[in-house]
């Protein structure tokens, strides 16, 4: 039985990625920490609130923008799940 090169490296990625150091996925910018110790800025207001804001601008675009471009296929697939139901 031969194993293909693909899913060697594929193999190998993956078990890097499982035994890798909690650590070393922990890694932030600087600036990010920096604004995050600190708390709050030169107002008084809280900064964490901020950083928690623009995470989830972060983590929401991509998913929207998957909406937009597959939009006919998501409709298309819910139709046809509903019809089996019903």
């Amino acid at each position: 039985m031969k194993i293909s090169k693909p899913f060697l490296v594929v193999m190998f990625v993956l078990a890097a990625v499982l035994f890798a150091d909690a650590e070393l996925f922990a890694q932030g910018c600087s600036a990010c920490k920096a604004a995050a110790e600190t708390g709050t800025d030169s107002n008084g207001n809280n900064v964490s609130g901020g950083l928690n804001n623009a995470i989830l601008y972060l983590m929401v675009v991509p998913y929207i923008l998957l909406f937009l471009f597959f939009r006919k296929r998501i409709i298309a697939f819910w139709k046809e799940l509903r019809s089996l139901w019903a």
